[in-house]
């Protein structure tokens, strides 16, 4: 989703989790409510605060659909977004979709995945590649939808004008080391548009 907003452009990423139409809904209810409660956030907020509450609305929203309509019961959704201002760029995320910095072809900041498999890479235990490659690599520790209280990850962050931002769901920064994910969308000879296309070939071909 994505919506230019009086606090500057929000893009954001949701993965939707359960199976037939839940997913799907999630997600869809996800990305709705995160960005009107970008656009109906009090002036007073901070970019941070404007994007946790809207995050925790759309937690909460999902919720009172599943118990709503019982064949949605269970369903959740991972969320990215990026509120770009003039200022800075804020990043808030639950689940393991991704936003990654991109600057002259190397990464200078990216998320960290709220999933099982990269809290052992917090503690040392697997490397990130190890993480990829594991069995164990699909199952999150935080999503929407799940409980009432969902912790969001934030981070404010500066800019510069060539940076590149990415917002991939697990369903691309699986499918390939990453330093190969950065070399693709990296290529400044390209236009966005052709190095979408490069991306979406590289991922359907793995």
């Amino acid at each position: 989703g994505k919506d230019q907003t009086n606090r500057g452009f929000l893009v954001l990423v949701c993965d939707g989790m359960g199976g037939g139409p839940g997913g799907k809904t999630a997600s869809q209810i996800a990305v709705n409510e995160i960005i009107q409660g970008v656009a109906e956030a009090e002036t007073s907020e901070t970019n941070s605060n404007a994007l946790i509450k809207a995050i925790r609305r759309a937690n909460m929203a999902i919720i009172q659909k599943g118990n709503d309509v019982p064949k949605l019961k269970g369903m959740g959704s991972t969320v990215v977004a990026v509120l770009i201002s003039k200022q800075s760029v804020t990043v808030a995320h639950v689940g393991d979709s991704r936003a990654y910095q991109v600057r002259k072809g190397a990464k200078i900041y990216r998320t960290f995945d709220h999933s099982m498999v990269f809290d052992l890479v917090k503690q040392k235990v697997i490397t990130e590649e190890q993480a990829r490659l594991s069995a164990q690599s699909n199952i999150i520790t935080r999503a929407l939808g799940i409980k009432p209280d969902v912790e969001v990850e934030v981070e404010e962050r500066s800019y510069e004008a060539r940076d590149r931002f990415l917002l991939c769901t697990d369903g691309i920064h699986g499918t390939m080391p990453e330093r190969e994910l950065i070399k693709l969308v990296s290529s400044s000879k390209l236009s966005l548009g052709a190095t979408i296309d490069n991306l979406v070939t590289k991922v359907d071909m793995s």
